[in-house]
């Protein structure tokens, strides 16, 4: 089990990333809603958003992951989850970023966080649903090796799928060169 580590980047302050609960939902959806505001897009909190009100239980109780990373100040300036659909089958989940903290590499360390996590649960394959807009996301599944399927949810917000078996994975980033601009101080 990874647990939370103090994050330093180069030239920012350190951050953490911790495991969620469930009195972090209000500013995990409010983190969402601006985001997804920025691009257009709607929060359904009635519906197919409705599980943000329940972390421990639609998440870590059901043997997934949600995780939130803060700023030395403990601001939340990000999130990722994975939720499982079968035995062998995770959803990527709420990988979201502030705007301001975006265009450091937190993407890909979120990412990384939540694919290792899925390897080590039994995963072996990762799902997600995404919006066409979210060009900067979609660029970087691609990047990991994320490859185009069949959607988990048809709706009108989510147009793009993507899975990533996770062998692949592995190999994958045994071949590629991807930077992390992070160094992993301490374990909390």
């Amino acid at each position: 089990m990874r647990l939370p580590c103090t994050v330093e980047f180069l030239t920012e302050r350190k951050m953490r990333l911790r495991i969620a609960t469930n009195k972090d939902s209000e500013e995990i959806i409010t983190l969402i809603s601006e985001v997804l505001e920025e691009y257009g897009l709607p929060l359904f909190l009635e519906t197919s958003d409705a599980e943000l009100h329940d972390i421990w239980g639609n998440y870590l109780a059901a043997g997934g992951m949600f995780k939130v990373l803060e700023d030395d100040r403990g601001k939340l300036i990000g999130t990722v989850a994975i939720r499982g659909i079968n035995s062998r089958v995770c959803e990527l989940r709420r990988m979201y970023l502030r705007s301001d903290s975006r265009g450091k590499g937190l993407g890909k360390y979120l990412l990384m966080e939540a694919l290792f996590k899925a390897k080590s649960l039994g995963f072996s394959q990762v799902c997600l649903d995404t919006s066409s807009s979210l060009k900067e996301a979609i660029g970087l599944y691609e990047k990991f090796g994320f490859k185009p399927t069949q959607p988990l949810c048809p709706n009108k917000s989510c147009d793009k799928s993507f899975s990533l078996d996770l062998w692949d994975f592995g190999k994958e980033m045994a071949v590629k060169e991807i930077k992390f601009p992070w160094i992993c101080l301490h374990e909390k």
